[in-house]
């Protein structure tokens, strides 16, 4: 059974960073496709970065273009989000999200099949 591990979370000030990690355990499941989601308290999950087709094509929400990088080590089968300039609007819940549907929109959460427990990230004015 494929399970996702997320790290890397934690508490900053605005305009600070962290770097969240997504790692892939469970038998031999290579993580490919792989996406960012978040949950602010009293909110949906909404899609936050997406990694797919191969590796090709990247995505983001308007929200975090310029301040948030995914990528991924295959070697290490660990997918990361690198935050920059956080604000206090990011503070949520952060799910890492693998194996996308094809053809499906990468921010619905419908799209991914697996998904890990979630890392909290606090940013503090």
């Amino acid at each position: 059974q494929v399970q996702l591990v997320e790290s890397g979370g934690g508490s900053v000030q605005a305009g600070g960073s962290l770097r969240l990690s997504c790692a892939a355990s469970g038998g031999s499941y290579s993580l490919n496709d792989v996406a960012w989601f978040r949950q602010a308290p009293g909110k949906g999950r909404e899609g936050v970065a997406a990694r797919y087709a191969g590796g090709i094509t990247t995505a983001y929400a308007d929200s975090v273009k310029g301040r948030f990088t995914i990528s991924q080590d295959i070697a290490k089968n660990t997918v990361y989000l690198q935050m920059n300039n956080l604000k206090p609007e990011d503070t949520a819940m952060y799910y890492c999200a693998a194996d996308k549907r094809r053809f499906a929109r990468w921010y619905e959460l419908l799209t991914w099949s697996y998904w890990g427990q979630g890392t909290q990230v606090t940013v503090s004015s």
